[in-house]
């Protein structure tokens, strides 16, 4: 056999092996509601190239190198435990385990995994959602929720709330949720029950309700019981506002997709940890640029105290620009998002510091929208108080985006050539670009550049701060 011939049948081999692997992964997910991911990366609606290609992340990226056909016993293992709904990392399970003392891997995953065993571990009671408002991040939120369904469901999505509802307002959301111009097409079916206003997605039924009066809906009438309410429409963002949706019946939390006032302003990886979800019942995800910038700036101010900075945000043209010229009520706003850049203000770095205190009164920020529908980029020049180099801020960000609470949080890319459509559709909030980094020759001035998706990446954080408000968060170990 030829070297071509031998390198090509390794190839086929392993191939087979991520079949099995993918087939285990949907298995475990709606048998038993065990999602599995790999360093983080998810698993669930990828294909057998996307697994492979991960493989090579974890040599590259995260310089832990792990094997198909270990990781694939790792897997059939799992699948023969009796385990709670959970989220399990199996390229880190199977890294431990190679580097561990124990004598067999049904030995190391029952040491690693006793607490997620057992029948009494095994109730999870899923929490009503209301999405109020269908925009671009209620769409998202929505295609999540219904991606994430069965055994083990965590948030259930039982209505959606806008203006109007009828027949034809009901076919143009289902036609905006099934196509999305930047997100591409929605993996799934979806059906439309006229006679009594639902949308059916992958089977789950989803009422269509009208109102432009929160506190007048009766959600118990639907079936709807001490439900999250996350708010997407931007119209109200104080406390006074938001506590209508408490007086309408089958309604118990809110949760805002924007920046608010008078409530906590959350970014989850960093100031979620102390919430009293008790007592308090309106809580904000805060905006897609405080998510970007805030995990990084958290890395930077605790290992090298941030004394002063400017934050620069490059954002892509939202709906309350005009796509031609036209009046608006922000002059420059009204220039066309199409074909202008446009300079315009960002409340990111004020907002900021309602996440990480100690940086009040220590940034300024402005923000340029530019002619992309989607993608957005931070630039954070800051003057730190120790030295460092290229090297150990680089390997800094590197450690917490892989250790730690921030690796939901924080993506640290390698590419060298990595430019906005690359980090369409990335999980992670802030998107790491280390090959832009820049520090200056005294080591106390440094540039940083970090992506994010602003909608599906934030539409990933308010759904983990959805999860915690409704305390239904599985089993972990990654």
């Amino acid at each position: 056999m030829t070297n071509y011939q031998a390198q090509f049948q390794h190839w086929v081999n392993e191939e087979k092996i991520a079949v099995n692997i993918l087939k285990s992964v949907g298995k475990l997910m709606y048998d038993k509601g065990v999602e599995l991911v790999f360093f983080r990366k998810h698993l669930i609606d990828i294909n057998v190239l996307q697994l492979m290609s991960l493989f090579h992340y974890a040599r590259n990226v995260i310089e832990k190198e792990v094997s198909i056909n270990d990781v694939e016993k790792v897997v059939n293992e799992i699948s023969q435990m009796d385990l709670a709904p959970a989220k399990l990392d199996i390229a880190l399970l199977t890294n431990e385990y190679n580097n561990s003392s124990s004598n067999t891997l049904s030995e190391f995953l029952n040491k690693k995994l006793a607490n997620f065993i057992g029948e009494d571990n095994h109730d999870l009671v899923a929490k009503d959602i209301v999405l109020y408002g269908f925009g671009r991040i209620g769409r998202l939120v929505a295609r999540e929720l219904i991606r994430q369904a069965g055994k083990g469901q965590q948030l259930r999505l039982k209505a959606i709330v806008t203006r109007f509802v009828n027949k034809e307002q009901i076919e143009k959301r289902a036609s905006l949720f099934k196509n999305d111009s930047v997100h591409g097409k929605f993996n799934g079916i979806v059906d439309i029950d006229h006679i009594n206003n639902y949308l059916i997605i992958n089977g789950q039924s989803v009422k269509m309700i009208a109102s432009d009066n929160p506190e007048e809906i009766n959600y118990t009438d639907y079936g709807i019981n001490n439900a999250l309410l996350i708010d997407n429409t931007g119209i109200f963002n104080d406390a006074k506002s938001l506590s209508k949706h408490l007086l309408s019946k089958g309604v118990s939390k809110v949760l805002l997709t924007a920046p608010a006032k008078e409530i906590p302003n959350i970014v989850y990886g960093i100031n979620n940890f102390d919430l009293d979800i008790i007592n308090d019942n309106i809580f904000s995800a805060a905006s897609c640029t405080t998510n970007a910038i805030s995990p990084i700036l958290k890395v930077i101010n605790d290992n090298y105290t941030i004394m002063g900075g400017h934050i620069e945000t490059i954002h892509a043209y939202t709906n309350d620009q005009n796509l031609l010229d036209n009046m608006h009520k922000k002059p420059r706003r009204g220039r066309s998002a199409a074909i202008n850049m446009v300079i315009t203000t960002t409340g990111a770095g004020n907002a900021v510091t309602k996440v990480i205190p100690s940086l009040k009164d220590k940034l300024t920020a402005n923000a340029v929208r530019v002619p992309t529908p989607n993608g957005s980029l931070a630039i954070l020049k800051l003057k730190i108080k120790s030295k460092t180099s290229l090297e150990q801020l680089n390997s800094l960000v590197k450690y917490h985006s892989l250790n730690g609470k921030l690796t939901n949080q924080i993506d640290y890319q390698i590419e060298d050539d990595l430019v906005s459509n690359d980090i369409i559709g990335n999980t992670c909030c802030s998107v790491f670009d280390s090959k832009a980094t820049i520090v200056s020759n005294d080591g106390t001035d440094i540039v940083l550049y970090t992506w994010y998706d602003n909608e599906f990446g934030y539409t990933k954080q308010v759904i983990r701060l959805a999860k915690q408000i409704a305390q239904v968060r599985r089993y972990t170990y990654y």
